[in-house]
This record gives structure tokens, sequence and C-alpha cells, in this order.
């Protein structure tokens, strides 16, 4: 009989768990049978003493198979899902679905998303600052919506693998959200369980992402396209750089409104160019074309206001007011704007993305614990970016919250996350390398 206490013991003894062990712990997991504080000690063992791949692998289907799968029978066309591991000003989704839909290859995007615990909200908080719209809809409406409009950014099912829902919030309270085999099994067995046939993931590096390291982010992305390959899942993956914050604006609101300035063909370059390279690597792997017909199908979304108008019409279709779209001076604004000035004259050669997140979620735009009401309002629109000169008394930055003491405190988190220096240091190339197809 099959043991919790000896599966945590064999695991902190640096040995490999078989399939029935892993079976048992998310049996557990799912049923409530195993309790937090064992489940935690193996999470524990397992960030001291990893997993090998086929460990990895099986814990996977485990927890994909652990509740139901959205197989989205009334969708005919291919399916892409795209997902990021996370970073500070990541907006992608926001802007990828509705370029991917735009493009009108017969391609789907089914892009199940969550709500931000940390530094800003999530892509569901970010989407419902457009006032009005409700993300928590069914499984019937989601796959409705996917097939008239051809993408749908909405609420991740509780019933889609369930034992990662307790695994990843153990995780983030017993600090072991950053071991690479449970990223690689907790982002797979969603997308498996999500029923997409091809998958493509931004795997972020740098001070704002789970990976510090281009090795790391290296090893957790070669660890998810095998897992893709081994499921049958056509999978590539991006990685990109998250030393500093992706486009300019950090929040909710304002991360809303930058992702319609690149989807009116305005927006900020590196993040234009990092959503043209996602959404065309979502059409290439869905055999939509060779790579360079399909950045030309996205790119032309962008300029001909079709992927805008896809966003409009999702915005519409959850119960939002689309003219928010069309007309961002609607969305509402914050109690108080501040400005952080520079204190000397030079170039911005670092702006360090995990100081800036930390600023916005004192500002307001992030939530400590599951639930917690977030001010939509808050967040940080950086004036400079690495490389730009500034010069003493000039606006580096401005910040927006609902009341002075947090925008104070915003403003001494964001202060430490610049850098000034005399040389203008290198360009940073936002995408690092490509794995995968």
């Amino acid at each position: 009989m099959l043991k919790m206490h000896d599966i945590i013991t064999k695991k902190q003894d640096g040995r490999e768990l078989d399939e029935e062990e892993i079976a048992f712990f998310v049996k557990g997991v799912t049923d409530g049978s195993i309790p937090d504080y064992q489940i935690s000690a193996l999470l524990m063992a397992i960030w001291f003493r990893g997993m090998t791949e086929e460990e990895t692998i099986t814990l996977t289907e485990y927890l994909a198979d652990s509740g139901e799968t959205n197989e989205l029978p009334s969708v005919k066309g291919k399916k892409v899902d795209k997902h990021s591991t996370g970073g500070v000003g990541d907006k992608v989704s926001l802007i990828v679905g509705p370029m991917v839909a735009a493009a009108n290859k017969g391609i789907y995007v089914p892009k199940m998303a969550g709500r931000g615990l940390g530094f800003t909200g999530g892509t569901l908080d970010k989407l419902e600052s457009c006032a009005g719209v409700n993300t928590e809809i069914s499984a019937t409406e989601f796959e409705k919506i996917v097939a008239d409009l051809g993408f749908c950014i909405a609420g991740q099912s509780k019933r889609l693998a369930p034992a990662d829902a307790v695994l990843s919030a153990l995780r983030d309270v017993t600090c072991t959200h950053n071991s690479i085999p449970l990223i690689a099994a907790s982002v797979m067995s969603k997308k498996l369980a999500s029923g997409s046939e091809c998958i493509v993931l931004d795997v972020k590096c740098g001070s704002g992402g789970f990976c510090k390291t281009v090795r790391d982010a290296t090893e957790l992305a070669r660890l998810m396209v095998r897992i893709g390959a081994r499921e049958n899942r056509k999978t590539i993956a991006i990685i990109t750089d998250m030393s500093s914050p992706l486009g300019s604006a950090v929040g909710n609101s304002v991360e809303l409104i930058e992702a319609i300035r690149v989807l009116e063909g305005k927006g900020d370059e590196q993040l234009t160019e990092l959503c043209i390279t996602v959404a065309a690597n979502m059409l290439y792997i869905a055999n939509a074309g060779n790579y360079e017909e399909c950045v030309s199908l996205v790119e032309e979304t962008l300029y001909d206001g079709s992927a805008l108008d896809k966003l409009a019409e999702l915005v519409e279709r959850l119960g939002g007011d689309k003219r928010y779209i069309y007309d961002t001076n609607l969305f509402e604004e914050s109690n108080v704007t501040a400005m952080l000035v520079a204190d000397k004259s030079g170039y911005i050669t670092k702006i360090d993305a995990m100081e800036v997140g930390k600023a916005a979620s004192v500002l307001g735009a992030g939530r400590d614990v599951m639930g917690e009401q977030i001010d939509n309002t808050a967040g940080i629109i950086l004036n400079k970016r690495i490389g730009d000169r500034i010069e003493e008394g000039e606006a580096l930055a401005t910040l927006q919250a609902k009341n002075l003491e947090r925008a104070q405190l915003g403003m001494e988190y964001l202060f430490k996350a610049v850098t000034i220096g005399d040389t203008k240091p290198e360009e940073r190339k936002i995408i690092i390398k490509t794995i995968g197809a």
C-alpha cells in the first residue's frame, strides 16, 4: 500500500518516482485525501532534488487528466493556444488573439487566462478594466464566441486540470514556484487539457520572469517542447527578454490601452515586434503558410484595423462597451497622478522589471491574495526606455494611484528600478531564441 510519507522520503533521497506513485499523488491532490502539508513537503523535495524528464511528463499527463478536457467540438478549424510564463507589462495575449483571428485562415485561439497574483493583474483583470466586461462565462458561451469570432479570452474553467490549481496555489506560498519541472508540468497540463493541437510558448527570461538566466529559460523551453511532442501537440517556445518591463505600461487599464495602440499600428516597437513574432508562429505552426507569409498576414491585421475590430467584438460579446476600444479617453482615470523625474542627466542603462513590478503592486495594480480587489486605474507609464537620453529634472515615468500615500511608496520602488549612466548601452533584443517546430 502506497503512503505519502514514503513518496516524500523517496524524493528527498533524490530517487525517481514511478508512475504508480505519481498517479497516487495526483489523485490525492484532486480528491483532497492528501493534506496540504504533505503536498507542500513533496513540492519542496522536488524543488531541491528535481525530476527526470520521464517523471515530469508523467506528472503532466496525470495533472491534465485530473479533470475535464475542453475539446470544443463545434470549432471545426485548427485550434492554437498561446501561453506566457509571466512577466511585468505582459499584455501579449490581448494583442495576438485578435491578430490571429483577423488573419482569417480558419485557425482559432481558445485562450483561457487567469487573474494576477503579485505585481499586476492577469490578462482577465486587464480585459475587465474595460467597462462592463465579464470574463467568467460558461463553457458553452466560450465555445460559441470562439466559433463566431475566431478567438476568445475568458476565465480558466475550474474543471480543467484541477489538481494543478491546488499545486499552483501551494507553490506560490511555499516558494517552489520557480522549479523548472513543476513549471513545465503546470503549463503543459493546462495546455493538454484545453484541447488545442498547436501550442506557442513565450518563455520569459530576466529579473521579471521565473527564469533569471538564458540557460534556465532554455532548459524549461526544451522540456515543454519535448512534452508537447510526446503528446502529439506541435509546440514552439520563444525565449524573450524580461530584464525590463514589456512595453511602456505596467498595470491594468494602462496595459489594455497600450495593447489597443499596438492593434492600431502605433504601439511600442519592441512590444509590436514580439506580438508579430508570436502571432506569426501561431499561424505558422498551424500550417497557414511559410513563416514569411505568416508575418505578412499578421502585420496586415494591424494596419488595416481588422485586429482592433476583433478585440472590440470580443469586448462586446463579454458584455462590455466596445467604444472604449476606439476611444481610450473613456477609461476611468486614477485619483492621483505623480511624476518621477531624473535626479541626474545621462542614458537609461537599466529598468529592473522586478522593481517596477513591486512599484506597480504598491500602487494598487496587483493583489497579495487571490480574490482581493484590484485598482484597475493604478499603474505606471514609462516615459523613457533603456538607451534613451534623459536630462536632470526630466520626467522619467508617470505613476497612477488612488491616493498620495500609495503614489509616494510606488515612487520609492520605481526610483530604485532605474539606473542612469554616462554611456549609452547596447541595444537590447526582445527575442533571444526560438526552440521547436
